[in-house]
């Protein structure tokens, strides 16, 4: 009889899985630390399924990061607004078995503490949900796309109501914390979208999101069934909104966190600890410019994908997440006072409450940069934007040196196997 692979979390299921894979003619006895517990699956089990054992990865402090970031709050508009800025000094936890990286991430960071500290900026911040309703024709799309232009404000108000009078199955599943900010529509065809844009407060909020959008089509559909036009199909997500899929939609911004940052570096500094010139730098970023372009790169940016994985990963966000939130233009130019070197991240998907941010080694990082309570997203959000700004400093300086000398022997000393 062939075993039946069990999905639930209790107790048997758990040592059934175990008990399996055990007897596997390639496991040996050395590599039995997989199945062992440091938080215990009772810890563990509301994760993820098919909860069979743990990873262990290595966690590195490095810092000071020396930052100036903005703190925002949403006016009466739901906009984005800065209200002040806060000075602080922040030490960055990275999970990552990639030699080098922590040292360089560190090295970039002590330049900025030499330049005076990195700026840092929150643009946009909003999390986008597009739902596909399918018609017969594109006729019946279009009026979708006008009632929906001329109810939005009704809908807004409808969801964001913390109190429904009504409390169904589907009203009462609404997300509380999940506030609709606006709604598009793009027609494409008999297919009218309808992205939905949602500030998700401290949360990155996919789940609670999807909750409130489903909430909406029900209440569409309910809405326009009287006047004959219902859809033959609504799909919850249909690409258009972004949702860990790196896309030239979002790159400049609109799903997730949108952050610059900046810091400009003397030309002494950039000799002395970069061992590199400003001119070299400039090179680096024209050559690499074409190359992104005759590649087809949808964005340029050294490896900012290095440093936010692996603070995603000491803090429990969604690895899914990590290419779109990698989504970076750099930039290098030159200033009366040094080399200015910025990093645009359009899309960071980032959180500080649900999820693995839940997972006490998490919590504890994020406690560490002070990113709990009120705000905390977005100062993780810009703390992420520092960190690969400071990573992009230091890579390419490496890669600036004649014959990118210094790159290699990083990655020499640092890559393992030899």
């Amino acid at each position: 009889m062939k075993f039946r692979w069990p999905h639930r979390n209790h107790a048997k299921a758990i040592a059934e899985r175990q008990a399996y894979l055990r007897a596997l003619p390639q496991m040996e006895q050395s590599g039995q630390e997989i199945f062992s517990w440091s938080l215990g699956p009772e810890r563990l089990a509301s994760f993820q399924e098919c909860l069979t054992g743990e990873m262990v990865l290595p966690v590195g402090v490095i810092g000071p990061l020396v930052i100036d970031m903005g703190i925002y709050e949403r006016d009466e508009a739901h906009q984005l607004q800065e209200i002040g800025r806060h000075a602080d000094r922040v030490f960055v936890p990275v999970a990552h078995t990639e030699g080098g990286l922590s040292e360089s991430m560190l090295r970039g960071m002590r330049v900025i503490d030499l330049a005076g500290g990195v700026k840092t900026w929150l643009l946009q911040d909003e999390m986008t949900r597009d739902c596909a309703f399918v018609f017969s024709t594109a006729a019946e799309a279009v009026r979708l796309a006008r009632w929906c232009a001329q109810e939005e404000s009704h809908l807004k108000a409808w969801i964001n109501n913390p109190d429904h009078q009504d409390k169904g199955a589907v009203r009462a599943a609404i997300s509380r914390h999940a506030q609709l900010l606006r709604i598009r529509t793009r027609v494409v065809g008999p297919v009218c979208h309808v992205l939905y844009g949602f500030d998700t407060q401290e949360a990155c909020g996919p789940n609670m999101m999807t909750r409130n959008a489903y909430a909406l089509n029900e209440y569409i559909v309910n809405a326009l069934s009287s006047e004959g036009l219902v859809p033959h199909q609504i799909f919850l997500e249909a690409n258009l909104g972004g949702d860990k899929k790196p896309s030239y939609e979002y790159f400049a911004g609109g799903h997730g966190k949108t952050v610059v940052a900046e810091v400009v570096l003397p030309d002494d500094v950039v000799a002395r600890h970069l061992h590199t010139t400003p001119q070299g730098l400039q090179m680096l970023e024209w050559v690499g410019l074409h190359g992104a372009h005759a590649s087809g790169m949808q964005s340029f940016g050294f490896t900012p994908a290095s440093a936010i994985a692996a603070i995603f990963a000491a803090t429990g966000q969604d690895l899914g997440m990590v290419g779109t939130s990698s989504m970076a233009q750099a930039t290098v130019s030159r200033t009366p006072e040094g080399t200015a070197f910025s990093i645009t991240l359009g899309g960071i998907e980032v959180g500080t409450v649900g999820g693995g941010t839940q997972l006490p080694h998490a919590q504890q990082y994020l406690q560490m940069m002070q990113c709990q309570g009120p705000g905390s997203s977005k100062r993780l959000a810009q703390i992420i934007g520092a960190s690969a700004l400071a990573l992009e400093i230091s890579a390419a300086a490496s890669m600036a040196s004649r014959g990118s000398e210094n790159f290699f022997r990083t990655h020499w000393q640092r890559g393992g196997l030899r």
